[in-house]
């Protein structure tokens, strides 16, 4: 008896269809993540070149600088979480792309596995670090450090789901092309 290859398109497409009911909210969960991005990225222009005008004058503002940095932090990690979500982090391909199909999609399920392990142990050890930075201030703002600190482990649990819905779909024989198609 002959079993199936995932290989194939025809089964590539087969299992892309069964995937279709979960991809909604991933697809959903990727657009809060690129527009959060953009109006976080949007803010933080503004404030620096606020600040720039205000410095212009000789005058500071630190509260404007402290959000800045502030920002920058949520816009960092969040923007980890959409390159993940578009399978664009970096990465070193010239021993991968070396491989026939059936290979290469294993190697790929075994990266995105090295992946979501080292992404779990910073969500852990970044939740443990929000929660340490609770009874701390922020020097100008006032705000919890936490705020400071939550991108780390948010932003990495969002890279977490966008991985873990790519190994799936690795693991289903979704090849590359139809998981991050090129517009």
């Amino acid at each position: 008896m002959n079993t199936p290859s995932h290989d194939s398109p025809v089964d590539a497409t087969a299992a892309a269809v069964a995937l279709a009911p979960v991809a909604a909210p991933v697809r959903w969960l990727g657009r809060l993540v690129d527009w959060t991005v953009i109006a976080m990225g949007t803010v933080l222009i503004t404030l620096v070149f606020a600040n720039v005008v205000i410095h212009a004058f000789g005058k500071d503002l630190a509260w404007m600088t402290e959000l800045g940095e502030l920002l920058m932090v949520w816009v960092t990690f969040l923007g980890g979480a959409a390159a993940a979500q578009r399978g664009a982090h970096m990465s070193i391909n010239e021993f991968l792309d070396k491989l026939d199909e059936p290979r290469r999609r294993w190697a790929d399920a075994a990266v995105q596995s090295i992946c979501l392990v080292v992404l779990a142990v910073v969500c852990f050890y970044g939740a443990r670090i929000v929660a340490g930075g609770r009874d701390n201030l922020l020097t100008t703002l006032e705000w919890p450090m936490s705020w400071q600190y939550l991108p780390l482990p948010l932003g990495c649990g969002l890279m977490f789901a966008f991985i873990a819905w790519d190994l799936l779909q690795i693991l289903r024989g979704v090849p590359r092309a139809q998981r991050y198609p090129q517009d």
